[in-house]
């Protein structure tokens, strides 16, 4: 079983990481800016920042819920390239938008991009498990006859 989702977790694992640094990245901004929680505004700088790791947060449940459906009913290793891109977007999403508000525009529409595919992988994987399993019919064998 766990040489069906090794890559999963290894994935899952540095995308933890990677909301971590961005949770470190507000926790800074507010020393910075001397901004005491519970407090969110401040200065257009620190507010980029807080919104971008908000917005990363408010993501990484749905990217690993389909990381997930997508590797163990699609593809392991595909899905997990698909979530080694999503975390790279997300990256650049946070270090563009801590720059400035414009700049998050390209990596968030690579993100959308790749959590798309992701939820396609994860559609087509879960037909094909529920088709073959409870009507007997194989798509694989289908496509390949």
């Amino acid at each position: 079983m766990l040489d069906r989702i090794h890559l999963l977790a290894a994935v899952t694992v540095l995308g933890v990481l990677e909301q971590a640094y961005f949770f470190l990245q507000v926790i800074y901004a507010r020393r910075a800016f001397g901004i005491s929680p519970p407090k969110i505004s401040g200065p257009p700088e620190f507010e980029r920042i807080f919104r971008a790791q908000v917005n990363c947060s408010e993501y990484f449940p749905i990217f690993l819920a389909l990381l997930w459906q997508a590797g163990l009913f699609f593809h392991q290793g595909l899905a997990a390239a698909l979530g080694l891109l999503y975390l790279y977007a997300r990256y650049c999403y946070f270090m563009g938008y801590k720059a400035s508000s414009s700049e998050r525009l390209a990596p968030i529409y690579f993100g959308t991009g790749v959590l798309w595919i992701l939820v396609a992988a994860s559609v087509l994987g879960i037909l094909h498990f529920f088709l073959s399993h409870y009507v007997g019919l194989n798509l694989l064998q289908l496509l390949t006859a």
